[in-house]
């Protein structure tokens, strides 16, 4: 397996959950189980460090990075501030097509919470975070965002789950979407802080 496709399927294995948080990455067993060479796999986990997803220790080898409720609390500000500065790009960016996308995904959201399914809200809230990510157009806020949304994967569902949260998260969410439908930069940046700082305050709560 060629040296980047072996540094995509790890990544996928704990993004995914296939390989489990404090986990420890043999490179035997990893070269096995992915058919990679020792090099290569070497050259993952050295990527991966890089991304915060795998985290060396002298003389034990590589384990996979556990992220505690504080850290993800830090992440989510730190995402506010991105991808407050990602909608603040797409409302500049967005045409009539990419505002009837949000849309789309917004009524996709709003009719499986009707049904009685947040965790598959929760799946088109993704979906449209990725959407508007795409929108504004902007490599290096994508970059910093992806790295720090993989670290957030076992926290996916958490907040969602807490009574009343879906709702709440839905008007955000319908704000952002007005906001950029609006070509109101400010309104959009400033709706997606709120947002991920609600996130970031729930998941706080719950820890407490």
């Amino acid at each position: 397996m060629p040296a980047d496709d072996g540094y995509v399927a790890l990544r996928e294995a704990i993004v995914g959950g296939s390989l489990q948080p404090n986990e420890r990455l043999v490179e035997a067993r990893l070269s096995s189980t992915f058919g990679m060479g020792r090099t290569a796999v070497r050259t993952a986990l050295a990527r991966l460090e890089q991304d915060g997803l795998v985290e060396r220790e002298r003389n034990r080898g590589a384990r996979v990075r556990f992220v505690g409720e504080r850290e993800a609390v830090e992440i989510l500000e730190a995402r506010a501030v991105l991808e407050g500065l990602a909608a603040r790009h797409a409302a500049s960016n967005a045409d009539a097509a990419d505002v009837r996308r949000l849309r789309g995904i917004l009524e996709d959201m709003r009719r499986w919470l009707e049904a009685g399914d947040p965790l598959a809200a929760s799946d088109e809230n993704g979906v449209l975070h990725r959407t508007l990510i795409e929108i504004a157009n902007h490599p290096t806020v994508m970059r910093q965002i992806a790295m720090l949304k993989s670290q957030l994967v076992r926290f996916q569902y958490r907040t969602i789950l807490l009574p009343g949260r879906s709702e709440r998260s839905f008007g955000e969410h319908a704000a952002i979407v007005q906001a950029i439908a609006s070509g109101d930069s400010e309104a959009a940046e400033r709706a997606m802080r709120t947002h991920l700082s609600h996130v970031a305050e729930s998941l706080r709560g719950e820890a407490g």
